[in-house]
């Protein structure tokens, strides 16, 4: 399985706590609220085990409601963000106020999950290419629900790929929700990933 050195990996999650801490303060200004958001850990599984790690509620396949990006760049990558799909709903009523409706909520979901991962999905890539100093070009955002396993296949990720998971914390006055991000991966763009993170560790040493 594919590896980060200690160094590596706190690099890396230095680097997404500034993209989500961007994410943060334009979520700040569409709820009305202050949101604080924090990647307190990352992983790189495969893809099956990333599936298994995002189903798991009460041995049942939990639904969950996905937005994905296809970036291509500096290394290439699906990204996907995924709640539960309860908390999606949470945090479009969250969104758009108290007084609207379920039904027209419902109605509103995809539009408003595809604006939520639009922005946190190009915080993160966006902080990422400016501090490799690379470009990375995304598509525009896409809705997906399901179980865990059917969103990954969706985005066409190949049963042998590598996901690299962002366990992101939001945290609001009075809501606690767990996303996640994954990012998956080819091997070679595992690879260009770790060489574009020792030349960020180099530049910040002053090695390069």
């Amino acid at each position: 399985m594919f590896n980060l050195s200690e160094l590596e990996n706190d690099a890396l999650i230095e680097i997404f706590n500034i993209g989500v801490g961007q994410a943060a303060a334009s979520m700040s200004a569409i709820v009305n609220e202050a949101v604080r958001m924090s990647v307190p850990s990352i992983s790189f599984i495969p893809r099956t085990e990333a599936a298994r790690l995002l189903g798991k509620s009460d041995g049942v396949p939990e639904r969950i409601c996905g937005v994905s990006q296809h970036y291509a760049g500096a290394f290439e990558t699906e990204a996907i963000l995924m709640f539960p799909e309860d908390k999606s709903l949470e945090i479009v009523r969250l969104m758009v106020g108290e007084s609207v409706p379920l039904k027209e909520l419902t109605d509103m979901e995809q539009e408003a999950m595809c604006e939520i991962g639009n922005i946190m999905l190009n915080s993160c890539v966006g902080t990422l290419a400016n501090i490799f100093q690379r470009e990375l070009q995304g598509s525009l955002p896409q809705y997906h629900v399901g179980t865990s396993d059917e969103i990954l296949t969706a985005t066409g990720s190949a049963a042998n790929s590598v996901v690299l998971m962002l366990h992101i914390d939001f945290l609001l006055e009075k809501h606690q929700i767990h996303g996640y991000v994954a990012f998956v991966l080819d091997i070679s763009a595992l690879h260009d990933l770790k060489e574009q993170i020792n030349l960020y560790i180099a530049r910040a040493m002053g090695q390069a």
